[in-house]
């Protein structure tokens, strides 16, 4: 890893410091983190630092200690006053100001921005650089022009690396029975599983790790990702992959999965392959989508994030596209994952009339999830599910946003045949003492889902009675359920109608099913 890539950001920032940006908005949660890199930056260019904050005015922070300059500026005009009147050359910080400009209706916010804008064409010809140190990007449409955004919010590698060094030195001064060998490949693995952390979480979790297992544990440092993770209370972190042999069916979308499982090395990077995109995959509801969703992240060996769109909207003005935005950076640091959007066109209900009833916030929200997925250069594989075609915008379907599209149909007699054994299987019943013939025959027209919940229907049935389960329950439990191809026929149909010009099949050639493997001496099959 080059000097250069471990730098790119401080160059960046120079860079703009130099083509005379006024307003440079630092996207970060790590003040600490920032203000070392402002120091060295402004060293370079022979600029005094200074910091506002609303608590404690305005301060000096390039020499040892910091010099007080101004503490009774605690108000953001006040501070912009002393900005615009200062002759000096210097770089000026001010720290979550986006909380004094989210109301547009306020005064106070109307003369903030205002002056922020007065301000523009006089720092461009000054040798002063405003820089507003955020963890939360939020700009009002008024400054969208005038603002550079710089996306500061997780540390490099190298950054990473250095916080690693700082624990195991504080470690190693201590003593004790700590066990701190780091050969280069572990010190590689404990750097990738502390991706997606910010330095001072990276330092916590490495020290807590020392101290609960004396020594590096990567289980423990991938645990703390999964509350970064949780916190962001859009995503979700899953635990419970799936094997791709417990999925019924499927067997061209299943071997399309396992060549593509292999583009994720460093092999196929050289060889010329990007890594996968993404994959939408549509069908009836319980067709076994989500579990697809489960089994690739089972299958790739891969962390399995969750984006709920319903959790995206909030219902203050810029949050919804705040936290998209977050989603997808929280996606990107823990790469390479899955990131699984479940019954999509329910998260985009309502985009159609978004102008009208949202402001146009359901429309920005989709417009960057959009642009993202085309340009995005981090390895995250999209799985959206959709069970409703009309409910998805036209765009979203065009090819470059996903790799594939396929359509999961309801099981045929052999896919059939094989789910009933997977789940009869997963609940410690020998498959081959049941009449799989009859119970494929009786339930044409049933997804994977209403097959399963036979099963655990039937099995309460016996459960009850005291006694095994069998094949008359089954059946009994059978007759009992209506299918969604008798009771939503239209809908369905119209699906398939689509998908036969539009998607490919996620059918094909049944496989050996696994049961098979599990019972080798269980008696004849009925």
């Amino acid at each position: 890893m080059s000097a250069r890539w471990e730098n790119d950001r401080e160059a960046e920032l120079e860079i703009l410091i130099r083509a005379k940006y006024p307003l440079i908005y630092l996207l970060s949660w790590e003040e600490r983190r920032i203000e070392a890199m402002l120091r060295r930056v402004a060293a370079g260019r022979n600029k005094r630092l200074y910091v506002w904050t609303t608590t404690r005015g305005i301060w000096g922070i390039d020499t040892v200690r910091p010099v007080e300059v101004d503490a009774g500026a605690t108000s953001p005009l006040k501070a912009l006053e002393y900005i615009d009147q200062s002759r000096e050359a210097a770089i000026l910080v001010l720290k979550d100001l986006h909380m004094f400009m989210q109301d547009m209706r306020q005064p106070e916010t109307i003369a903030l921005v205002r002056k922020l804008r007065d301000m523009v064409g006089p720092l461009k010809e000054s040798a002063k650089t405003l820089i507003l140190l955020s963890p939360v990007l939020r700009v009002p449409v008024e400054l969208e022009k005038e603002v550079t955004i710089l996306d500061c919010s997780l540390p490099t590698w190298h950054e990473l690396d250095e916080a690693l060094e700082r624990v195991l030195r504080s470690a190693r001064s201590r003593g004790g029975d700590l066990d701190l060998r780091l050969d280069e490949a572990g010190r590689e693995r404990v750097l990738k599983a502390a991706r997606g952390l910010t330095v001072g979480e990276a330092e916590n979790v490495f020290a807590r790790s020392l101290v609960e297992a004396r020594r590096l544990d990567l289980d423990i440092i991938i645990a703390e990702k999964k509350q970064i993770i949780q916190k962001s209370q859009v995503l979700e972190y899953y635990d419970d992959v799936q094997d791709l042999a417990y999925v019924g069916g499927m067997s061209e979308l299943k071997a399309w999965l396992r060549k593509r499982g292999l583009a994720f090395s460093e092999r196929a990077r050289r060889f010329g392959l990007p890594e996968p995109r993404g994959l939408l995959l549509l069908g009836v509801q319980g067709s076994g989508k989500s579990l697809i969703a489960k089994a690739v992240a089972g299958l790739w060996q891969l962390p399995l994030l969750r984006l709920d769109m319903g959790r995206v909207f909030n219902e203050m003005v810029g949050a919804s596209e705040e936290n998209i935005r977050l989603a997808l950076r929280v996606a990107e640091s823990v790469s390479p994952c899955v990131l699984w959007l479940d019954e999509l066109e329910k998260g985009l209900s309502g985009l159609g009339s978004s102008n009208r009833s949202d402001a146009g916030t359901a429309a920005r929200v989709f417009g960057s999830f959009l642009v993202w997925m085309q340009e995005k250069t981090a390895p995250v594989f999209v799985i959206a599910t959709c069970n409703d075609i009309a409910g998805l915008p036209p765009e979203l379907l065009r090819k470059g946003r996903f790799d594939e599209i396929f359509f999961v149909d309801l099981p045929d007699e052999e896919e059939r045949r094989e789910i009933w054994a997977i789940h009869l299987a997963r609940r410690h019943r020998d498959p081959y003492r049941f009449d799989l013939d009859l119970l494929v025959q009786q339930s044409e027209g049933f997804s994977g889902a209403e097959i399963e919940q036979v099963v655990i229907s039937a099995l309460y049935d016996a459960f009850e009675q005291e006694r095994e389960l069998t094949d008359d329950d089954l059946v009994r439990n059978i007759r009992q359920t209506v299918p969604l191809s008798q009771s939503m026929q239209e809908q369905v149909s119209a699906l398939r109608e689509w998908a036969r010009t539009h998607a490919r099949s996620a059918s094909g050639r049944v496989e050996v099913v696994p049961w098979a493997l599990e019972f080798p001496s269980s008696g004849e099959r009925r």
